[in-house]
């Protein structure tokens, strides 16, 4: 199984959507063996350092990747302090996710003035030291971002980025919301739509950009496959918080509904199928594509049913794109232009939702 590692609920920034924690842990208060006695009993475990930002915690990265048997580590950063973790053990990252929103006036306006820049320096230099994993560039899609245009910035401006992903700010937000259903009518829908535009004519000139939902989805659909929740969460994806609680899902330690265990009483045997997402998600006729986009969402629904729906829309918008893409697509691997391997994305759980 998948485990999103919380290291720390501290963070040294302040980012604008950020909805914090109401309980603030500074450091893990159990002993690393338990935690390596838990991790033992699933050969087949993989662990994303999390936070909080787990870089604030750069030793004890070092000796939890010593110490403990996973079979596999990324991490989730905002690559503020990720030079403050030496290079062999960088290297052995299957995947780093760097948080930045776009362009640097988008990125500064929502993460803090210089952040960009400070970002960008960070990633360039661990590709320098000869990093050659998959790094990806995780941003938060708002009110105030246009998908079309932030994206393309980071594949074209960021090189060093092997793969962008985003997700929609709908959980809680820093700032109000003007107009949430008119916005993704006219900006954020029309946005995706000239985005595939876009994504499909780089095939043509034999190049498969790395956006990370049109991969995953249009590899599932060309496969003829069924997924279930993406992110794997409460089925084989689970977080562990600095008190040692296992969690559904790390989005937020607070929430009791979400609690599963502890891993000095739980066994990773014992969590499998933990939990689930509820209707109208399995009732949906897009919902093996899909999968239920969210299980915190679906049980919390914030900002009540009806952007719930809005939200909802906006994943049916951009599965349609992508279905309606999917002829030329198959017409281009025939003609050899692109790979169908291309689309096998992610090989396993890297932290990314897939579904924005």
């Amino acid at each position: 199984m998948h485990y999103h590692l919380l290291l720390t609920e501290d963070c040294n920034l302040h980012c604008t959507y950020c909805g914090g924690f109401s309980k603030v842990q500074k450091d893990i208060s159990y002993d690393l063996k338990v935690l390596k006695e838990f991790i033992a009993k699933d050969p087949e475990a993989s662990i994303c350092f999390y936070g909080g930002e787990p870089t604030l915690r750069p030793k004890l990265i070092e000796s939890i990747m010593d110490k403990v048997p996973a079979k596999r580590w990324s991490i989730q950063t905002n690559g503020t302090h990720l030079e403050d973790i030496r290079p062999e053990y960088i290297q052995r990252f299957h995947t780093i996710l760097v948080s930045i929103d776009g362009g640097k006036k988008r990125t500064d306006s929502y993460r803090g003035k210089g952040i960009y820049d400070m970002v960008i320096r960070t990633a360039g230099h661990i590709r320098w030291q000869g990093y050659t994993g998959d790094m990806v560039a995780r941003m938060v899609i708002s009110e105030r971002s246009d998908v079309y245009e932030d994206v393309t910035h980071l594949i074209r401006e960021a090189p060093m980025f092997s793969n962008v992903h985003w997700q929609l700010d709908v959980f809680w937000s820093g700032y109000e919301w003007k107009d949430m259903r008119g916005w993704f009518k006219y900006n954020y829908n029309l946005g995706i739509t000239k985005l595939v535009d876009w994504w499909v004519g780089r095939m043509a000139k034999g190049e498969v950009r790395g956006i990370v939902p049109f991969k995953a989805l249009t590899g599932l659909m060309l496969r003829g496959g069924k997924t279930e929740l993406w992110c794997g969460a409460g089925r084989d994806c689970f977080a562990i918080t600095p008190r040692g609680e296992i969690m559904a899902c790390p989005i937020d330690p607070s929430t009791d509904f979400l609690m599963a265990g502890n891993i000095a009483t739980t066994t990773p045997d014992k969590l499998r199928g933990f939990a689930k997402v509820g209707e109208p998600c399995p009732s949906c006729d897009i919902f093996d594509i899909c999968g239920g986009r969210c299980l915190y969402v679906n049980k919390v629904r914030l900002w009540g049913d009806d952007a719930y729906g809005v939200v909802c829309g906006s994943v049916r918008h951009l599965v349609g794109e992508l279905r309606k893409a999917l002829p030329r697509i198959k017409e281009l691997i025939s003609e050899s232009k692109i790979r169908a391997e291309a689309f096998d994305y992610p090989d396993g759980n890297n932290s990314c939702e897939i579904i924005p």
